[in-house]
This record gives C-alpha cells, sequence and structure tokens, in this order.
C-alpha cells in the first residue's frame, strides 16, 4: 500500500493528530508525569496526599493549586527541570506532533527550597537542546510571576531574569489564582519588563471564579499583554468582547480544564469565543495533571473535519508565538504541507464541526 493510500484511509482524528502544532501555554510542574513526582517526591522525602493513581483528581481549583504547589518542590536538582520539560515534548511530540512550545516556570515556586534561578534554567536550557536534538522540537521560556506572592517577589523574579538572560528566556507572564491580585498591582513590574524588551502575557479571565471582564483592559492597556492567557470570561461583557475582537487580541486557550465539572463550561466558553470572531491558539495548561495532551486539545474543539477553522488556529499559533522569523517560516512550511495532506485525504474545504470555522482577521464581526 502507498503512502497515498494510508493517508487517504486515514480517519480525521488521526490526520489531526499529525498537524505539527505550537503551543503557547503549558506550565513546566504542570507537565510533571504522575510516575516522576511520586519518584522525585520519594527522593525528597515529601510525602503525598493520596496515591499516585489518584494523585491529579481534583476536589476544586485550589485543591489543583495545592497538589501544583506540592510538585514544585520535588523539582531540586537541574537535572529534574531537565527531565520535566523533556518528558513532556516526548508525549506531545509522539502524540500530538508538537513542533514548538513556550513553556510557563515559576521561579518562586523553587527558592523555599534552595532552587536557584540559575539552577532552574541551566536545567530547562538543557532540556531545550535535548528536544531539539531528539525530537526535532523547538522551544522557549517564558518566566512567571505568581500572583499570590505579591508584588516584592514579582520584582526578586524579574531581577533575576534580568540577571541571566540567554536567548531563549523571549518573556514574562502572570499567574496564580486570578482573584487572588488583580493586574494593576503589577503595572510597576510589567514596565520594567517592557523596558528591558521582554514579551508579555497574563493568565487572565479564568473561569474558576466570577472574574471581572475587566482584567482583559487592564492587562492589555496597564501591563501591555501581547498574549492572553485563558480569556473565557471576557464573554460576560459584550463590550470588552468588542474591544478584544477590534485589538485582536489572541488568547491561549485550553480546553481541558482541572475539573471535570467545568468541562462544558470551558468548551461552552471557547464556543463562545470562537463565534465572536475572537483569536484563539489551543493549549493544555497543565497536561500532566489535567489528564489530557496537545492532541486531546485539538480533538476537543474539532472533533469533525473543520479544515478551514484548523487551519487558522494553526497559523495563529504560529503568528502568536516568539520565535524570529526564519522559525516561523519554517513552521509555516510544515503546516502547509500537512494541510496538503488533509486534501490529499479527500476532506472538504467546508466546515462539519459543532464549532464555527474561525477567520483568523483581527476585525472580523460575527
Amino acid at each position: 500500500m502507498t503512502a497515498g493510500n494510508n493517508v487517504t484511509q486515514a480517519p480525521w482524528s488521526a490526520l489531526l493528530a499529525r498537524i505539527p502544532k505550537v503551543e503557547l501555554h503549558v506550565h513546566v510542574v504542570g507537565s510533571l508525569r504522575a510516575g516522576t513526582l511520586a519518584e522525585l517526591a520519594r527522593e525528597a522525602g515529601l510525602a503525598l496526599p493520596r496515591a499516585a493513581d489518584q494523585l491529579y483528581r481534583y476536589q476544586n481549583f485550589y485543591d489543583f493549586i495545592e497538589i501544583f504547589r506540592l510538585a514544585s518542590q520535588v523539582l531540586l536538582r537541574a537535572e529534574h527541570f531537565e527531565r520535566a520539560l523533556y518528558e513532556y515534548v516526548e508525549d506531545a511530540h509522539s502524540r500530538g506532533a508538537l513542533a514548538h512550545v513556550e513553556f510557563f516556570f515559576n521561579p518562586s515556586y523553587h527558592y523555599a527550597q534552595g532552587v536557584t534561578y540559575r539552577t532552574q534554567l541551566d536545567g530547562l536550557l538543557s532540556g531545550i537542546r535535548a528536544v531539539k536534538r531528539d525530537f526535532g522540537v523547538s522551544a522557549l521560556l517564558v518566566p512567571s510571576v505568581d500572583r499570590e506572592f505579591g508584588a516584592d517577589m514579582a520584582a526578586q523574579v524579574l531581577a533575576d531574569v534580568l540577571s541571566n538572560r540567554p536567548d531563549e528566556v523571549v518573556g514574562m507572564g502572570l499567574d496564580g489564582p486570578e482573584d487572588r491580585g488583580p493586574p494593576e498591582a503589577f503595572a510597576a513590574i510589567f514596565a520594567q519588563i517592557a523596558a528591558a524588551g521582554l514579551r508579555r502575557t497574563a493568565h487572565v479571565c479564568e473561569d474558576y471564579a466570577p472574574t471581572p471582564a475587566a482584567n482583559y483592559l487592564a492587562c492589555r492597556d496597564l501591563l501591555g499583554c501581547e498574549r492572553f492567557d485563558h480569556g473565557y470570561r471576557v464573554m460576560t461583557d459584550p463590550a470588552v468582547v468588542a474591544r478584544a475582537r477590534d485589538d485582536g487580541a489572541i488568547f491561549t486557550v485550553c480546553p481541558k480544564p482541572s475539573t471535570r465539572e467545568r468541562d462544558p463550561i470551558r468548551l461552552g466558553a471557547i464556543r463562545a469565543m470562537l463565534e465572536a470572531g475572537l483569536r484563539v491558539t489551543l493549549a493544555t495548561d497543565d497536561p500532566a495533571m489535567f489528564d489530557t495532551d496537545i492532541a486531546d486539545a485539538y480533538q476537543r474543539i474539532f472533533p469533525d473535519v473543520d479544515v478551514p477553522g484548523l487551519r487558522a488556529v494553526c497559523e495563529t499559533s504560529i503568528d502568536a508565538c516568539w520565535l524570529d522569523e526564519p522559525g516561523k517560516s519554517q513552521l509555516r512550511r510544515s503546516l502547509k504541507a500537512a494541510l496538503g495532506d488533509l486534501s490529499a485525504a479527500g476532506h472538504p474545504p467546508q466546515s462539519a464541526s459543532c464549532l464555527p470555522s474561525i477567520n483568523s482577521s483581527p476585525n472580523k464581526r460575527p
């Protein structure tokens, strides 16, 4: 049987998994396999709150946050950070054709264990070199500050970032429970980030709590963010939706949330964002901890044939990534070739998805 016949006979889900993907919203700690976390916890002498096979079953969002922070305590040496990054890319590349990824990591989570920023960075950079060598996957780093740790800790993280600036560190982010730290509190820090020439993004308008849609405006206007992580609750305010659409804002949405009861809420919010003409990329957030991967993220949004919608999301992901132009050009060539395989498989261009096709134009009106 020829390769072409293999393509023609492959189902949509298999072809979807082969499309080269760019992921812009994944946390190093949240990518730890449960078995790796259990192994490293034993080495560190830390007790787990429940059995490893139940570790990533959460009662609520805050239970997840506690497990996430426990996991951060087991990463004690450079090789631990390298392993976490490597194992995530290994899984994502084999299951979903990951081609480029930009990792969040929170230096402040590890300071209390005596793990310096330099140690974290050395491990992550080693991991980046290894995944490029073994899988051909490119990776960049986005150190982040946690709202709950406050502006003083954010300033310490920024100082460490500015004192150690390899090319792979391209920007900084803001994350942590959004209802415990308004964006305005970090305006001065983000002004310094901008002055240093680093890119900016922030977790905003998540759906675990009634966070205001106006947080988008604060992240855009006060923090100068160029990407927005999550963004679901912008849909609660039509005026903010219109502003985000006119801005051409790009939201790094994650189809699988931390707790099962929010599955329909999350997918409904993403559906509404697409219907409103907002630009999105697809990501996993904390893939191991949420029992998902990048192939699953795409399958959740594109369960049925939708070549235009798929193309728009993939192109938006490349547009939004912080690679240099030669790197983006290579990704575009790979995407074009893969989309050609979809055409060879006889999939029609019209959308058959439960979600509308996505138009990549930032000013598209529904």
